[in-house]
C-alpha cells in the first residue's frame, strides 16, 4: 500500500548513511544511529507545514465550539436546519471541519513507510528498497553499546547470540530508549491537555487516558513484540521531535491567534431566529 513512499524514504536513509559513513565507519553503529535520527528529522521537517495547518484548523474549530453548541441546542430537533446553520457558521468563519484531519492523513503514509523501511532490514533479506544485500548486512551487524540494531528484546537468547549480542545488552539499551520515548509522548500529550480541557472538555478525558496508555503501550510493545532496536530509535527520535515541534508550533499559532480572532464575531450568538 505504501510502496510508493518506501523507496523515497529508504533513499533518504541511504543518503544520511553515506554522509555519516564518510565520517565514521559505514558499518558502525554510530553511522546507522545518526542516519535513523536524521531520517526522522528530515521527514518531520518536510511535514511541518501540514502539521501547522492542522493546528491552525484545530484552533479555529475550538474557537467556534461555543457557537456550535448554541446551534446544537437551538436546532437539535431539526437536523436539516442544524446542518445548514453549521455550514453557514463554517463559511463565515473560514473554518473547515476536516482541516485538522486531512494534514494528518497526508502524514500517515510517510510515518508507516519510515517504520517499514526499518523493519525490512531483516535477516535473509537480499535487499531493502534502495539498499542492496551489503547494506542490509551492514545494518544488521551494527550495534549501539552492544545491542544490535536489527534485533529485539524478546528474541530468543540463541538468536541473539548468533548476532553477537545478548539480553543484557539489549535490555540495557532498549529499555532507556523506550522510557525516554514514552516520556516524550507523555509530555507532548500533557502540554495540549490544558487548552483542550478549556475548549473541548468532552474530548479532554480521552486525551488524558491516552496520555497514560500511549507510553505504556510503547513499553509493552518494545518489551514483548518483535520491535528492533532500530525501530525503537525511530520511536525515540520522532517522539522527541514531536515534543519540540508542538512547543514551537503552539507558540507560532498563539502569536497568530489575536489577529485571527479579529474577523470572528465575538461572544454572542449570530443564530437566525
Amino acid at each position: 500500500m505504501f510502496d510508493v513512499f518506501l523507496y523515497p524514504v529508504s533513499a533518504i536513509l541511504w543518503f544520511w548513511h553515506k554522509v555519516f559513513g564518510a565520517v565514521a565507519s559505514p558499518d558502525s553503529g554510530l553511522a546507522w544511529v545518526l542516519s535513523i535520527v536524521f531520517l526522522v528529522f528530515t521527514l518531520r521537517l518536510l511535514l511541518v507545514k501540514p502539521a501547522l495547518s492542522a493546528l491552525r484548523a484545530g484552533r479555529r474549530m475550538q474557537a467556534l465550539a461555543p457557537r456550535m453548541r448554541e446551534i446544537q441546542e437551538k436546532y437539535g430537533k431539526d437536523r436539516r436546519r442544524m446542518a445548514a446553520e453549521m455550514q453557514k457558521l463554517h463559511a463565515e468563519s473560514g473554518a473547515n471541519p476536516l482541516g485538522g484531519c486531512l494534514p494528518a492523513l497526508i502524514q500517515l503514509p510517510v510515518f508507516f513507510s519510515l517504520y517499514w523501511v526499518l523493519r525490512d532490514f531483516a535477516p535473509g533479506a537480499q535487499s531493502n528498497h534502495v539498499f542492496d544485500r551489503a547494506g542490509v548486512e551492514s545494518f544488521l551487524n551494527a550495534d549501539l553499546f552492544g545491542a544490535k540494531l536489527g534485533n529485539w528484546l524478546s528474541q530468543p537468547a540463541s538468536e541473539l547470540a548468533a548476532f553477537g549480542t545478548d539480553h543484557v545488552h539489549m535490555i540495557a539499551v532498549g529499555v532507556p530508549l523506550m522510557l525516554i520515548a514514552g516520556l516524550a509522548t507523555f509530555f507532548s500529550m500533557r502540554s495540549g491537555l490544558a487548552r483542550q480541557t478549556a475548549t473541548a472538555p468532552q474530548a479532554a478525558g480521552i486525551t488524558k487516558l491516552m496520555m497514560y496508555l500511549a507510553p505504556l503501550g510503547m513499553l509493552v510493545s518494545g518489551a514483548f513484540f518483535p520491535v528492533p532496536i532500530g525501530v525503537l530509535l525511530y520511536f525515540l527520535a520522532t517522539n522527541v521531535w514531536t515534543l519540540g515541534q508542538q512547543h514551537f508550533l503552539t507558540k507560532v499559532v498563539d502569536h497568530e491567534e489575536p489577529a485571527r480572532q479579529g474577523p470572528v464575531p465575538p461572544g454572542g450568538s449570530t443564530l437566525a431566529a
